[in-house]
Parts: structure tokens; C-alpha cells; sequence
């Protein structure tokens, strides 16, 4: 089982780079092929897939991003070559964001991701993401619960509050996401 290798890129291709490390060139997919140069020395953290008729490598430039790819393939009907194009299309904390929030629809943006399995990351991942160092920030958290306490405060109840909060933008100010949230309750 490899953990990184270190090495040049000596090829780009459309899904993949290849990495040479002592005149040996690994074939290496990654999410974004792009983000590498050429004659460029980079360390490529590296998960290993090995099946009855394959023995492929996925590459990641850093620890955080193939701890990620680990905790998706671990979700039930979720496989490596669906998880690469997850990283490659949204981001960490984003994707990590909407499944604290249980924003299917945001899940569902993704190639190959349909309703059921939107609902299984949600279900697998929720709260084990912070295990790997890899939870939503504080300030997110904080944003999200005072909102909350908001809407509770207006009379709203839980079960009513939670899916509203999944579609809120947490970039807003607290008033703007009070706005939106009463919005969204009042349809």
C-alpha cells in the first residue's frame, strides 16, 4: 500500500497525471489533472484500488483532500471513480457544509449523484467528518446555531426549522439569513 510518492510530472492527461519516481512512471488519477505542471516535482498523496481486474491509484495534492476521498468511498453505493469528480466539481468545506445541512439538493449537483444516494452520504457522513479533522468551522457552526435560536425564538419548531436551514447561505449576515429563513418558512 503506497502512501505518497514523490516524484515529476512527465504527464497531463484529461483525468489523470503520470508521476515518474525513479525512472518509473505511476499512472495517477486525480480529480483535477489540471492544477499539476509538467517537469513539475510535486507529492502526490496516493489511495490504491485493488480488484480482481485492476490496480489503479488515485492522487491527491494534500493529506486533507484524500482523508475526504476515503470518508466518501466509505458511503454505501459510492465508489472511487464517482468520489474523484465529486472533489474535482465542488469544495472540501463546502461539500462538508451541505452534508452537516443535509442539503440534498446541493449533494445532487454532482455527476452521477442522484436523490438516493445524496441521502446515503447524508446519512453515513453526518458528524464523522470532524473524526479526520476535516468538520465545518466553528464560525459556521456558531452562525447556524444562532439562527436557530433565532427562529425558535419566533416560534418556530425544529422539525420546521432544520430543512430551511440547509438552504440558507452562511455567507449572509445574521439578519439577511433571519430574511431568507422566514422566506422560505412562509411558502
Amino acid at each position: 500500500m503506497f502512501d505518497y510518492i514523490k516524484g515529476i510530472i512527465t504527464d497531463i492527461k484529461n483525468n489523470s497525471i503520470v508521476v515518474e519516481n525513479n525512472k518509473i512512471g505511476y499512472l495517477v488519477y486525480v480529480s483535477n489533472p489540471y492544477s499539476f505542471e509538467i517537469n513539475e516535482e510535486y507529492k502526490v498523496y496516493i489511495y490504491q484500488q485493488i480488484t480482481d481486474d485492476s490496480n489503479l491509484l488515485y492522487g491527491f495534492k494534500t493529506l486533507e483532500e484524500k482523508n475526504f476521498f476515503l470518508k466518501l468511498i466509505s458511503v454505501k453505493g459510492l465508489g472511487c471513480k464517482m468520489a474523484l469528480p465529486i472533489l474535482a466539481v465542488g469544495s472540501i468545506e463546502g461539500i462538508m457544509d451541505a452534508i452537516e445541512r443535509e442539503n440534498i439538493l446541493y449533494l445532487k449537483k454532482f455527476p452521477k449523484i442522484g436523490d438516493k444516494l445524496a441521502k446515503q452520504i447524508v446519512l453515513d457522513l453526518k458528524g464523522k467528518l470532524e473524526i479526520i479533522g476535516l468538520g465545518i468551522t466553528d464560525e459556521v457552526v456558531e452562525t447556524e446555531n444562532e439562527l436557530k435560536e433565532v427562529l425558535l425564538g419566533l416560534g418556530y419548531k425544529e422539525k420546521e426549522i432544520k430543512p430551511v436551514l440547509a438552504r440558507i447561505n452562511i455567507n449572509l449576515s445574521i439578519e439577511e439569513q433571519v430574511k431568507e429563513a422566514l422566506k422560505l418558512l412562509l411558502r
